[in-house]
């Protein structure tokens, strides 16, 4: 298996082979965090480089070395394949010396590293992954929730549309864990503000040609009055602009997308992507603080940062500092840590981690401006409100997490 590690102290990414096995964890052996997750394929913009990028960022300013030990940033691109993802993270676990796996963006992917991480007794921190499973079901001591779930990303947007009396849905979903996980989860928000899903079909992720998937939906009686874009990245663009040039968004129907980022929003062109509303983790430019640690990231990635590589950021950083404050790498006292102290960056101002392994953070409603709004390069939307993190995520009293009923 082919994977690469870049140190913080180098300039480039270069195969990593031949890596000792059985670490102990001896003065100057290096602290090593790996960064999984789709490196050319559908996800790299929002993901990809620029979480290598934030991850060396997080380094660079926790400072180049925790517990007199050198610090490096391994990276691999799991090419959105569950059996390479996870013989990667074995790899790393068993022989790579890696303490921390963080990013993933791929729900399949992301469960089979939760069984890894779990038998092997290290750290995942998963940033772009939607399925609910990761806090629920399938929680573990030793995984953890950075960025959003699909609860979070649709039942705020489900209760917003709500209150402009848009009630009825036809569903276009990605027929793969994350996109079944939204399917649920908007269902019941649906219910729970008194709307009706008329219809509803799943597709093959990467798809090309939305129009059958369309006409279904312009076909479906009563109409809906939203179009429901349950999937991301490339599908979410490609079935935006195929609804738009067969008409779905005339007479007052809508379509929404739970999941955006300012990528895809930079992808589609706010020509197109205007007036969507969604919620979102990380807003680059929200206080100075943020537009700081952009513009730094913008330097070096030519984009600002989106949710899930500001996530990396914040995971990373909060990592090294729980392996400072535990006096050591191991894995059980440096998971203590991280859940004793708060987590404060420029990502969460003030975050927390409960039992079921979710990071509770605010989060941001945003609707994508007009063209003739946009003040400039990456100004895209409009903060709507804040929802705060005990409003944004499932109540832990209705958590099927097995460690919070424990």
């Amino acid at each position: 298996m082919d994977f690469t590690r870049r140190s913080v102290l180098g300039t480039g990414i270069s195969a990593a082979a031949g890596l000792a096995t059985g670490y102990a964890h001896a003065a100057g052996e290096p602290v090593r965090i790996g960064v999984l997750n789709d490196q050319s394929g559908p996800y790299s913009a929002s993901m990809g480089r620029g979480s290598v990028i934030a991850a060396n960022m997080a380094v660079e300013d926790f400072g180049p070395t925790v517990l007199g030990r050198p610090i490096e940033i391994m990276a691999a691109d799991h090419q959105n394949s569950v059996d390479i993802g996870t013989s990667i993270a074995r790899q790393w676990c068993d022989t790579g010396g890696v303490g921390l796996i963080i990013d993933i963006g791929h729900s399949a992917i992301a469960l089979g590293v939760q069984d890894i991480v779990r038998a092997r007794n290290k750290i995942a921190i998963y940033t772009a992954v939607g399925t609910t499973q990761i806090t629920e079901q399938a929680c573990s001591p030793n995984g953890f929730s950075w960025c959003y779930d699909a609860y979070a990303l649709c039942n705020g947007l489900v209760s917003a549309m709500a209150g402009r009396e848009l009630k009825t849905w036809f569903l276009l979903v990605t027929d793969y864990a994350f996109g079944h996980s939204l399917e649920e989860e908007v269902e019941a928000a649906v219910g729970r503000n008194n709307g009706r899903v008329v219809g509803r079909v799943r597709h093959p992720e990467h798809t090309n040609d939305f129009s059958a998937y369309i006409l279904q939906a312009l076909a479906a009686k009563p109409q809906p009055q939203v179009l429901g874009l349950l999937n991301s990245a490339e599908d979410m663009a490609n079935s935006l602009k195929q609804a738009t040039e067969f008409g779905f968004r005339q007479n007052g129907r809508q379509v929404a997308a739970p999941l955006v980022n300012i990528t895809d929003v930079h992808s589609m062109g706010l020509e197109l992507a205007q007036g969507l509303t969604f919620l979102i983790a990380f807003v680059w430019d929200r206080t100075d603080a943020t537009r700081r640690f952009s513009e730094r990231f913008m330097a070096r990635h030519k984009a600002p940062p989106t949710m899930p590589q500001a996530a990396v950021y914040s995971g990373t950083l909060h990592y090294l500092r729980a392996v400072a404050a535990a006096g050591t790498s191991d894995t059980d006292p440096v998971i203590a840590a991280m859940r004793a102290n708060r987590v404060r960056d420029v990502y969460a101002e003030d975050g927390w981690i409960r039992a079921d392994g979710r990071m509770m953070h605010d989060m941001y409603l945003v609707q994508v401006k007009a063209p003739n709004k946009s003040k400039g390069p990456w100004d895209y939307s409009d903060i709507l409100s804040t929802v705060p993190a005990d409003k944004a995520f499932r109540l832990l009293s209705e958590s099927k997490c097995p460690l919070v009923h424990s």
